[in-house]
């Protein structure tokens, strides 16, 4: 990794989306997809390889390596009235280097798919997100998105996370190093030159994300409209100020100190406290099974870099003049965008939180919000996985994608 240094202003816009996280450097098990016996497509796990650069933000910050130095950059970054990523700026770089990034991909066992979906995960989880093996993956997004409609979809580790390269937390993985990793990866699925995978020929391509995956396919269809046909937003909105209510609620403390995690990751790695932690963040009362927080406090959970929680409220650059269709799902007591009510915006002209995201995307021929009733941050995890699915697909298929 290089780095030449390059001062430029701050650039900040209000935009919030998280996710925690946890993982290997190797290729995770993921379930055979003859296991259920609703799976009537095939999945093929990949190593990518990919040679990315980026403008990044230098923060002159210790990184953190006990817990109580953790809760301490909390304390920092959630202090009402302050711009703490601002104070500790110290100037910007370019970085560069080679990187290998994890990815699934999956398609209906005809082949015969229009539409390819490039799903990127948030906080808090890796690519199995969208596959998650709870009641014969009856949650799963890629079963239904696959195997009910007939998409081909590609997941991924973010950069940074699970089993793609880990880095250096504070000052390389940061937004806008893995807003290029989602680009170069992009380019590859459209050149068909995924190494080891023989991609058709795609009419059109959909970037679908949640929470910061929404932030970074947001972004990549702001700066490079041509590399996206569609966007799907799911637990995203534009407004910043509840932010901390999920820096507080995750609870955080170091990587290093849990054990699913600890072998893993660096100090600078946070990770979820406790599971009430990411029930605080993730679920909704009484819309959730205990199995399934279980998983996602367990076996799926995943940590957040130093440079991610200080770069994500200022990824979005601003207004886009993407074209493409564009939808928001985002649940009704989503914790990080709404602050519990997304239906409670102050202003009966304004039908809820998320939809403010209408004024960023103006250019959009097909744009729509829908709040999922009673449902949290963590969409894929509750009991209305299957409501926000098949909207996601009718939305899909209204506008040309099928």
């Amino acid at each position: 990794m290089g780095l030449s240094s390059l001062t430029r202003a701050v650039a900040a816009i209000a935009a919030v989306a998280l996710t925690i996280t946890t993982s290997v450097n190797a290729i995770p098990t993921w379930p055979d997809s003859s296991s259920s016996t609703n799976r009537n497509f095939q999945c093929q796990n990949l190593t990518i390889p990919v040679t990315i650069s980026a403008r990044n933000a230098i923060f002159d910050v210790a990184t953190p390596e006990t817990n109580i130095e953790v809760t301490n950059f909390i304390l920092n970054l959630a202090q009402q009235g302050h711009n703490y990523s601002h104070t500790i700026l110290k100037e910007y770089a370019d970085v560069s280097g080679d990187y290998t990034l994890a990815a699934t991909y999956c398609a209906p066992l005809n082949g015969n798919s229009k539409t390819l979906q490039i799903l990127t995960h948030g906080v808090g989880f890796d690519r199995s997100y969208w596959d998650i093996p709870l009641n014969d993956f009856n949650y799963s997004y890629v079963a239904s998105a696959v195997g009910e409609h007939g998409f081909s979809t590609l997941s991924w580790d973010r950069l940074g996370i699970g089993a793609s390269t880990h880095g250096e937390p504070v000052n390389e993985i940061q937004a806008t190093l893995e807003i290029a990793a989602l680009k170069e990866l992009t380019r590859l699925a459209r050149a068909q030159q995924i190494p080891g995978l023989a991609l058709p020929s795609f009419e059109k391509y959909v970037h679908v994300g949640h929470s910061f995956g929404s932030i970074q396919s947001f972004e990549l269809a702001r700066e490079s409209p041509d590399l996206s046909d569609g966007l799907i937003l799911t637990g995203f909105g534009l407004n910043g100020s509840f932010l901390p209510f999920f820096q507080f609620g995750g609870n955080w403390v170091s990587a290093t100190s849990i054990p699913a995690l600890a072998s893993q990751y660096a100090a600078g790695y946070f990770g979820a406290g406790n599971p009430s932690a990411v029930q605080t963040n993730f679920f909704s009362p009484g819309q959730f099974s205990a199995s399934a927080l279980d998983l996602a406090a367990g076996a799926l959970g995943q940590p957040v870099t130093v440079g991610e929680l200080l770069t994500i409220a200022s990824a979005i650059g601003g207004v886009s003049q993407f074209s493409g269709p564009v939808l928001v799902i985002t649940g009704e007591r989503d914790l990080p965008f709404c602050g519990g009510d997304c239906l409670a915006t102050g202003d009966p002209a304004v039908a809820s939180i998320p939809a403010g995201v209408a004024a960023f995307v103006p250019s959009s021929r097909s744009y729509e919000t829908f709040i999922v009733p009673k449902a949290g941050h963590g969409l894929n995890f509750e009991y209305s996985a299957q409501t926000t699915y098949q909207h996601i697909a009718r939305f899909l298929e209204a506008n040309g994608f099928a």
